[in-house]
């Protein structure tokens, strides 16, 4: 993701926080030195933030480590205002897996909180709630109530939080998993302008949550019934078969002029016919302006990429086309290149592929009207 910094590594998984986390974290601050002015209350206040946030962390490593179980990569975790994002390579085909994959998150809250109730309750140090507000009472029983928080937003049934995938699993295992995507999807939608209509008139930020739902469920419909119109088609009907080859030794002169000249942007890097690497625009970019148009290929190229099958199903293939950081994925077969797969000519297939049914009803339409008349 876009101005995101990486702030560690655990667990083999890489931590990364948006800029507009630390607009968070700083705001939060300075809210707590104008309210008081007192540099105490202020760090306090900055570590109670910062506290939350390491909870929302483990939220996501629950949904990471989980999905780990059943064969599922996690590409990243980034932190953002709203929470956090664990980027999974893709989502559970089977319903039960998803279900838990979607629990592990909510359920480390869970956990954190009884441990926080158990110490509280053992030292006779819990409050009466009425006494408590986001900036004073006890620490950790301040923490324990943003945990319990952190339960009941997340489990809300809508898209993109862990509600709406649970509400998919449940609904998949009793229909098609496209319709359970889009019944979840529309209670979700249903969700946000209830949300927005209350924020309304009583707290703006619930009308900003409103619209994140509601862009959210119907990003989560779109790209599943994408998946759904690519289920059962192969590789090899969509990815482009007449493209440009690179060689590692070959100066960035050459990509310089076969970009200026065609439409390519991602070149395969062949050694001996075998592929060795990719190099995308991104990386041309930055190794022209770091070492000039005469270094080579091998100098620039990304060398740890993983081909797909041209026989394998598009519906597989395309949340690794989404979520990686190139344009295109080459495509080989019995360890030969074959084909290129990228963003645009999937985009071009797909259009295609709705004209044509498009122009079947309409020739139903118009074979059946005077049979009908």
């Amino acid at each position: 993701m876009k101005w995101s910094w990486k702030i560690g590594r655990f667990a083999g998984i890489d931590v990364y926080a948006h800029a507009t986390f630390f607009l968070l974290i700083g705001w939060l601050i300075l809210s707590h030195w104008l309210r008081g002015g007192d540099l105490a209350a202020t760090i306090e206040g900055g570590a109670f933030v910062l506290a939350i946030f390491g909870c929302v962390v483990l939220h996501e490593y629950g949904h990471a480590l989980t999905a780990r179980r059943y064969g599922i990569r996690t590409r990243e975790i980034t932190l953002l205002p709203m929470g956090g994002v664990a980027r999974l390579e893709r989502m559970p085909d089977n319903p039960r897996h998803e279900l838990w994959v979607a629990l592990a998150g909510p359920a480390v809250n869970v956990v954190i909180a009884m441990a926080l109730f158990i110490w509280l309750e053992a030292q006779s140090r819990l409050e009466p709630l009425e006494r408590l507000t986001v900036a004073s009472g006890p620490f950790l029983q301040r923490l324990l109530i943003a945990n319990l928080f952190l339960v009941a937003f997340n489990m809300l049934p809508a898209f993109p939080m862990d509600g709406g995938r649970v509400l998919r699993a449940l609904l998949a295992r009793r229909m098609d998993y496209t319709r359970a995507t889009q019944a979840a999807a529309v209670l979700g939608q249903a969700v946000a302008f209830l949300l927005g209509f209350v924020g309304l008139f009583s707290n703006p930020f619930l009308v900003f949550i409103a619209l994140f739902v509601w862009i959210g469920a119907a990003q989560e419909s779109a790209m599943v019934q994408m998946r759904s119109a690519l289920g059962g088609i192969p590789v090899a009907r969509a990815m482009i078969t007449e493209f440009r080859t690179l060689a590692p030794n070959d100066p960035l002169q050459r990509v310089i002029d076969l970009v200026l000249s065609g439409w390519q942007h991602d070149f395969p890097v062949l050694a001996d016919g075998r592929l060795v690497g990719v190099l995308d625009r991104k990386r041309l970019i930055a190794a022209l302006s770091a070492k000039g148009q005469t270094a080579t290929v091998a100098e620039a190229m990304q060398t740890d990429v993983e081909p797909v099958d041209s026989a394998e199903m598009l519906d597989t293939a395309l949340p690794r086309l989404q979520g990686g950081e190139m344009g295109a994925i080459p495509a080989v077969h019995n360890g030969e290149l074959v084909g290129l797969l990228t963003t645009e000519n999937l985009g071009e297939f797909l259009a295609i592929q709705a004209a044509l049914k498009g122009a079947g009803r309409g020739d139903r339409a118009a074979t059946w009207g005077p049979a009908s008349a």
